[in-house]
């Protein structure tokens, strides 16, 4: 293999990127094959029980993830340790009481839940919680310390495996919603053995949790927890009040098929975050700004070039990619246009690129507080439109207008919080992304020219 390429094989961004790519293929094809697999009331149960399980472990894991992998960047081998130890404590302490209390609510409003959609998430959410725990430990430990190819061999397994029940369900079995759910609880049960077997969980670290670092952790993880919760219910506040409204399980499991793009945008945008924040961190704690200033420029640059291209092929494909992901089932619904709520998808996917980045450079500069304000005042906007929408003008083309006018709110105040810090320049993010992508095309000419020097 050609050096060059060795090496950006082995470059953190693509590793991360590589990670995500695979959950996110793997989740497509998945996702595709159950909603031809399922009707659309099942179907509906199980987004649900996906969804509310994202928001929930957003809950449970974001105490602890953006402050562990922010105070690992400058930390000492013992202080990691201890670090580490709290997050496992921590961690563990919130996903048992998350589980009580779903517990205990499906216990009290039983005969509720069991006759609505979300009887699912309630009853088996609260075992998985557990199930996946330290694999989900495992993978935060292991981007703290950049280690991204591990990482993708833990997405890999826990995706894969599920992807290939989902395959065998359709060609040669029909399995029931339940059995579904016993499968990915023995994948994700086996992904964390493995994990614990290999010592990544941080699980024997927990004996050295201390005062001090719990509350370094829960100090900064105060807001962080809220802000990953907010943005996740940024993503799922649609689904859950679509889920409470008039317009049904249909209307539900519909507006999932165009909201799975999301999914996809967050492919590149979760693993340049990845890289990004532990790189910014370190940057800002050794008080060095002009370098998270050049991080902050380069990685939006690269992200907004990116987005744009993506932006522009759902926009012109929005009606292949309905096909490519539910079949024809729902192209033809009479009530909405699916087609239509992909393109104003696609628009959405230009602004997320510079929302994400002011979040985590407020995140990296140790000012959680600020993010969260931001996330409020998005999440605000976001449910008082889409309650708007769906119970006033019973839209579901509103209820993604509602999502593009929090977010424009979200990149205006974010700005306006990096500039108090540095001065944010719009110009400069296109001129970085410029010398972003002028760089790749120097490494792959590079590459070319070294190939034909060996050959001849």
């Amino acid at each position: 293999m050609l050096p060059s390429v060795k090496k950006l094989l082995q470059e953190d961004n693509f590793l991360s990127l590589a990670g995500n790519l695979v959950i996110a293929v793997l989740g497509l094809a998945g996702f595709a094959l159950l909603a031809r697999s399922l009707e659309p009331q099942q179907f509906a149960q199980w987004v649900i029980f996906i969804s509310g399980g994202s928001m929930v472990e957003m809950l449970r894991f974001g105490i602890t993830n953006n402050a562990l992998v922010r105070f690992l960047s400058g930390a000492t081998e013992e202080q990691s340790e201890q670090l580490i130890g709290s997050n496992v404590l921590i961690s563990l302490v919130s996903t048992a009481g998350i589980a009580l209390m779903m517990v205990a609510c499906h216990f009290i409003f039983q005969e509720a839940i069991s006759n609505s959609v979300y009887a699912l998430f309630f009853t088996w959410y609260p075992l998985l919680a557990f199930i996946n725990l330290p694999w989900n430990n495992a993978t935060i430990v292991l981007q703290a310390k950049m280690e991204y190819g591990k990482i993708l061999g833990i997405k890999t397994l826990n995706s894969g495996l599920f992807f290939l029940v989902l395959v065998i369900n359709k060609t040669a079995f029909d399995f029931s919603i339940t059995q579904l759910i016993w499968a990915l609880l023995a994948i994700n049960l086996l992904t964390s053995l493995i994990c614990i077997g290999q010592g990544w969980d941080g699980l024997l670290s927990i004996r050295k949790a201390n005062k001090t670092t719990n509350a370094t952790l829960l100090h900064f993880g105060k807001y962080s927890t809220f802000t990953l919760i907010g943005t996740n219910l940024l993503r799922n506040a649609d689904l859950l009040i679509i889920s409470i409204s008039p317009l049904g399980s249909a209307a539900l499991a519909l507006f999932s098929i165009p909201l799975k793009l999301t999914e996809l945008q967050q492919i590149p945008l979760r693993s340049f975050a990845a890289t990004a924040f532990p790189k910014m961190s370190k940057a800002s704690l050794k008080g060095n700004m002009s370098e998270v200033q050049n991080l902050f420029y380069s990685y939006s640059g690269a992200l907004t070039y990116l987005f744009a291209l993506m932006s522009v092929v759902t926009f012109v494909f929005a009606k292949e990619f309905v096909i490519l992901v539910s079949g024809y089932q729902y192209l033809n619904a009479q009530a909405f246009d699916i087609v239509t709520l992909v393109r104003l998808f696609s628009v959405y996917g230009l602004l997320l690129p510079i929302d994400r980045m002011t979040g985590i450079g407020l995140d990296s500069m140790n000012k959680p507080h600020i993010n969260a304000l931001k996330v409020i005042i998005m999440l605000v906007i976001n449910v008082i439109g889409d309650l708007v929408a769906v119970f006033i003008f019973k839209s579901l083309a509103l209820v993604v207008i509602a999502t593009l006018v929090f977010t424009t709110a979200g990149i205006v105040v974010g700005a306006y919080c990096i500039n108090q810090e540095f001065d944010f320049s719009a110009l400069e993010i296109f001129k970085s992304g410029n010398r972003f992508y002028a760089g790749i095309w120097n490494q792959v000419n590079a590459s070319i020219k070294e190939f034909k020097f060996l050959k001849n």
